[in-house]
């Protein structure tokens, strides 16, 4: 398969079928597809119109930013991107002023929607030095070139380097994963074996684009089938920004009747806590999705109960749980229809090869890995001479080939939204707050972060509490704030309660600690 192939046989195929809807609010915050309506001739047409900009700005293999919010601006500039033989460099907006200035430092141009132009004054204003030439994308809009780019598919493409992903690391600078076009050729075409042809006619999109298994879910696969991607309002945040809580978009599901979703955690609870609750009244399916028939419900990021994936499909609604990484385009292992089995993330890909090391780590190869890292960092993956790249995670595999995630060997947060997050770099920032002495930050699971902080003096608790949260507004990204940071005295029981002697936190030990402290403080 060839994803770019694909995208354009479909237009060709079909070019008055919708490609992109994004939804607008109503005076009673409903939802209606008023908004745009973006067909796929008009998406290709003005992607070659943008090609041709880009050939003006920059050479092929060039890095280009792109600073957009979810709107269909930032499919267009992936579409352009691919035809351009550009490498896209997604900037979350969620990001500060300085990890943003790190991912644009090589980029010779920066793409921006209106959100994205906005927040790229914010990260100036603040300081970020921008050598890079910004160029607005508007959908509909986009000025005719003089000699507008006329793609025709190619029976082959030479492997390139296509994305640079940037995930977090021990560090306050993301680590950059270099992504391969035949990779993500490749990973498209199995994740294809696992779906029916219709299963991505209407794709809602919910979290992030700058998120690479949003971009393979969201774009690629209802792409490359004709079907459409359905976005929320421009305004309306992401599930993982700070404040929205999933159950906030169960009625945009419900209103916008999807076929596909790729659900976090958050959602897979929020969705189960509705089903319960609805027990066993009529219509189930038109309370939870507003249609008949369950859509295809993937969920990744991070773990799920089992119990209520168990729930779930007792009432007719199976939830696939996959896993992935960044490092392997994505996604490894996905459970899927007549091969879902709860509580795994079912076999391999079709592409990928896995084995379990003696000290229970997984490893898997395959045609979909990436190139290697832009910027390296302590807690990036290994790839043996024989090709295998050691993931950090501890895993099982049972006679049938069913794999189990169990656990971590690093100890990277992943949040019930699939944010990866480092804990130990952000406890040294916030170490650096005033008052502060010690921290531990933790979240596996949960939609925001938490944190204890040991202060000296517990008199100055409501100073401390501003100085925590206008230290993460001024020097992090959203995804990193601690809203409600738990304040603990400082004692030497205390501290050998939950530090070592040379000072790393005993993780293991905050659940039951707390229990203590809450019991006591009560």
């Amino acid at each position: 398969m060839n994803i770019l192939n694909e995208i354009l046989t479909q237009a060709d195929k079909n070019p008055h079928a919708v490609a992109i809807i994004q939804l607008q609010k109503t005076a009673d915050n409903g939802y209606f597809q008023q908004s745009i309506s973006c067909t796929y001739q008009t998406l290709i047409q003005e992607a070659q119109q943008l090609t041709a900009h880009l050939d003006t700005l920059s050479e092929k293999g060039a890095q280009i930013g792109v600073v957009m919010g979810n709107t269909p601006e930032w499919v267009l500039a992936d579409i352009a991107l691919l035809l351009a033989e550009r490498v896209e460099v997604p900037v979350p907006l969620a990001f500060s002023g300085e990890q943003a200035a790190f991912l644009l430092h090589n980029c010779q141009t920066v793409l921006t929607d209106a959100m994205g132009a906005k927040r790229l004054a914010q990260w100036q204003a603040d300081g970020l030095l921008l050598s890079a030439s910004p160029l607005g994308v508007e959908l509909g809009k986009m000025p005719p070139h003089a000699h507008p780019v006329r793609y025709q598919p190619k029976s082959g493409m030479q492997d390139a380097i296509i994305k640079v992903l940037h995930t977090s690391g021990t560090t306050s600078q993301p680590k950059g994963v270099r992504i391969r076009r035949h990779g993500l050729d490749a990973l498209v075409a199995a994740l294809w074996q696992c779906a029916r042809p219709d299963d991505y006619q209407r794709y809602l999109n919910l979290v992030p684009l700058s998120l690479l298994i949003e971009q393979v879910t969201a774009l690629y696969m209802p792409l490359t089938s004709g079907g459409t991607v359905i976005m929320p309002p421009a305004d309306l945040p992401p599930l993982g920004s700070p404040g929205v809580t999933a159950v906030e978009r169960l009625s945009l599901i419900r209103q916008t009747r999807p076929s596909a979703m790729t659900l976090t955690p958050a959602l897979v609870e929020a969705l189960a806590e509705r089903a319960r609750q609805h027990g066993n009244g009529p219509n189930l399916l038109q309370a939870l999705f507003g249609r008949e028939t369950v859509p295809l419900l993937a969920a990744g990021g991070a773990p799920v109960s089992a119990e209520l994936l168990h729930q779930l499909d007792a009432q007719g609604i199976p939830v696939y749980q996959g896993y992935g990484l960044s490092e392997n385009s994505s996604v490894a292992a996905w459970n899927s229809r007549g091969a879902n089995r709860i509580g795994t993330v079912r076999k391999p890909l079709a592409h990928v090869e896995v084995k379990i090391a003696e000290d229970g780590e997984l490893c898997l190869r395959s045609s979909s890995l990436f190139a290697g890292y832009s910027s390296e960092d302590p807690s990036s993956c290994a790839i043996d001479q024989s090709g295998w790249l050691h993931t950090g995670d501890l895993a099982t595999q049972d006679q049938d080939g069913f794999i189990s995630i169990i656990g971590r060997k690093k100890t990277m947060i992943i949040t019930a939204n699939g944010r990866n997050i480092s804990p130990e770099w952000l406890e040294s920032a916030y170490r650096s707050v005033p008052g502060v002495v010690q921290a531990i930050v933790y979240g596996d699971k949960q939609q925001f972060l938490s944190g204890i902080f040991i202060v000296n003096d517990m008199a100055q608790a409501h100073a401390i509490r501003r100085a925590i949260a206008t230290y993460a507004r001024e020097h992090l990204n959203e995804i990193e704030i601690i809203p409600d940071p738990v304040l603990i005295p400082y004692s030497p029981e205390v501290m050998a309660r939950l530090f070592t002697v040379t000072g790393r936190p005993r993780r293991n030990d905050v659940p039951s600690f707390l229990a203590q402290y809450e019991t006591v403080t009560v």
